[in-house]
């Protein structure tokens, strides 16, 4: 063969394997390049931020501090910011605000020094620059957040009284009288009237927040919980998965009949503002599976215990006071919570019963000399009525050297934060101790007054009704009930349960020689709250004597009519004679209270009794202006 030949072979197989390895380093070049810009693009995602935060946060609290070389103080410095950070990342679930923002300050921190935001790339994890593609949370988010700079915790309801969102709607399809609602296009016409300035740390703030409510906080509603609202809730409208998962024919059929989305029970987020119920139609926790997680970790403060399905409820309280109810399936027929609030701040007379009402203020009055006479009285009414803050401003004006006593399912008076100064001590019901157990040790805890947050079950009505009689000097309780009749007959009928009495009568009696009034609050569709009537328990003499007048008479048929009339007497006596009745003090009539009976001769003395000089004489006159002088004149 040619050697030329040979040669020129050699050299195109060369050149071709040159070009071929070119060919390769090119491609394999570009998909590295292709690969890096993915990858750098995934990077401002909130996936991608939260799986970067988890990892440092994993790392700041478990690497070893040991092969640092640190100096002693040094040492002892990380040591002490890692246990804080620890601590913090377990408190900041239960409702520990404080806890919250210290994790949220150490998120910020590492983003702002590690993640290499900019201005531009920060659009990537949230649209600032194009309002047009935020979503509806996303501007609920920047509003609620630069309303919180301004008010505080009282941000949302700002936001909410600002524009008037949390009002009566019509639904086109509803044939009902309409709903309290809020929904996605209010949010979207709202923002684009909203002078929104977000400064770079104003975005961050926000992304953080995204993040910390993803990973540690209680998702959509994380910002909203911590608001000054009433309570908060979840899961409890639209259409449960486990109704659904089985039905291939559901989602058609409701979308041919309703032409949108069908809201899923992980859709539901509802606010209890002001006394209403208002949907937040535009909140949304996006999977069962997140409505679930919140679910699981909202209740844990002080480990009460798991939530399982042969346990499928749980009540407990969180940091900062609020109490929560969880419930899961199959107990629930999907997973659901309730947080209800309470405000110290605002349990105060003046702020409870304001001028909204005419002559608002002899119902103060009156409540206020209850108390400072010593009186047993129930405050009733429906949910969220306002039973429990009432509670907690009525404690102002008991005699501040009478020590008190709490039971409570769970602790919502929290009186000691007010009164701190005065001698107070709370009981709850446990697994272990029952609300009778804890009734019986307050007995031997020199208690004066006691007050039971709510008569919930047969056996603290029994145990109220008996240390009522002796173990204390009053007492004070709410209750369910909705007429004074219904507040008798269940203390009774709890007792003749508990076997405490066999009698109704008997029974009967015994609640009403105990109860002296009932305050009782309403609750109208619309939010407003007020007190509906305050009555006075009333105990119909029982001791009169029996007609004995078939004694005397002279004739025969005289005698035997006067037997029959003694015999009916006893009759009725024995079977359908009312124990006790129920007499309005002061009743709510057409927008304004009116003064209607005066109080028992009874009542007024035993109050007399207990009042100081004082509030004698302020009580005598504040009965003489509203009731006449012959109300009070036999004092």
């Amino acid at each position: 063969m040619d050697i030329s030949l040979i040669i020129n072979r050699a050299c195109i197989g060369l050149i071709a394997l040159i070009l071929i390895v070119l060919a390769y380093f090119k491609f394999t070049y570009k998909g590295d390049s292709s690969d890096k810009k993915n990858k750098q693009n995934n990077k401002y995602t909130l996936p991608e931020i939260i799986e970067y935060v988890k990892a440092a946060l994993n790392e700041m609290t478990s690497a070893s501090l040991d092969d640092l070389g640190l100096s002693e103080e040094e040492y002892n410095r990380r040591l002490n910011q890692r246990a804080t950070l620890i601590k913090s990342l377990k408190d900041c679930t239960h409702g520990d605000l404080n806890a919250k923002k210290f994790v949220k300050g150490v998120i910020f921190d590492l983003l702002l020094k590690t993640y290499e935001f900019t201005e531009e790339n920060m659009n990537k994890v949230i649209p600032f620059h194009n309002s047009m593609a935020l979503s509806s949370q996303e501007k609920f988010d920047i509003m609620l957040y630069q309303y919180k700079e301004m008010y505080g915790l009282n941000g949302l309801a700002r936001l909410i009284d600002d524009h008037q969102l949390a009002e009566l709607k019509h639904h086109p399809d509803s044939q009902g009288s309409g709903s309290y609602r809020i929904t996605a296009a209010e949010i979207d016409e709202v923002f684009e009237g909203f002078r929104s300035i977000l400064y770079f740390e104003d975005k961050l703030q926000l992304i953080v927040q995204r993040v910390y409510q993803t990973f540690k906080g209680f998702s959509v509603v994380d910002e909203v919980r911590d608001m000054k609202i009433d309570g908060i809730s979840g899961g409890v409208s639209g259409v449960p998965m486990s109704q659904v998962e089985y039905d291939d024919d559901f989602y058609d059929f409701t979308s041919r009949i309703n032409e949108q989305p069908i809201p899923m029970s992980h859709d539901s987020v509802w606010i209890f503002y002001r006394g209403k119920s208002v949907h937040l139609e535009f909140l949304s926790f996006g999977t069962e599976a997140e409505l679930k997680r919140v679910c699981q970790n909202i209740y844990r403060y002080n480990n009460p215990g798991q939530l399982s399905e042969a346990n499928g409820f749980k009540v407990n309280e969180m940091k900062d006071g609020s109490r929560v109810v969880v419930v899961r399936p199959s107990f629930s027929e999907s997973w659901a919570f309730f947080v209800r609030k309470f405000d110290p701040a605002s349990a105060t007379l003046d702020q409870l019963i304001t001028d909204r009402i005419g002559n608002h203020d002899i119902v103060k009055s009156l409540l206020i000399y209850l108390m400072k006479g010593g009186r047993i009285v129930a405050v009733t009414g429906s949910q969220g009525s306002g039973k429990t803050t009432l509670l907690m401003a009525l404690v102002a004006y008991i005699n501040e050297t009478f020590t008190l006593r709490i039971q409570e399912m769970s602790f919502e008076l929290h009186l000691r934060k007010i009164y701190n100064k005065r001698n107070i001590l709370t009981f709850k019901e446990t697994e272990t101790v029952t609300g009778q157990s804890g009734l019986d040790v307050q007995k031997k805890t020199d208690g004066t007054v006691n007050i039971l947050g709510e008569v919930a079950t047969d056996e603290v009505a029994a145990w109220m009704i008996q240390m009522a009689q002796v173990a204390s000097l009053f007492t004070i309780f709410t209750h369910h009930a909705k007429t004074f009749g219904d507040l008798v007959y269940s203390l009774r009928n709890s007792l003749l349960k508990q076997g405490i009495f066999s009698n109704e009568k008997t029974a009967e009696e015994q609640v009403v020689r105990v109860l002296n009034f009932d305050v009782h609050l309403r609750r109208d569709p619309d939010g407003s709250r007020y007190v509906e009537r305050i009555t006075e328990c009333i105990l119909i003499d029982q001791e009169e004597d029996y007609p004995e007048s078939f004694k005397t008479a002279s004739r025969m048929d005289q005698r035997f009519v006067a037997m029959m009339e003694s015999m009916t007497e006893y009759f009725q006596r024995s079977t359908n004679r009312r124990v006790g009745e129920g007499r309005n003090i002061i009743e709510y009539r057409n927008g304004e209270y009116v003064a209607v009976h005066p109080i028992s001769d009874r009542n007024q003395q035993e109050m007399l009794e207990m009042m100081e000089p004082a509030d004698q004489l302020r009580f005598r006159q504040f009965m003489a202006e509203n009731w006449g002088a012959a109300a009070v004149e036999s004092y």
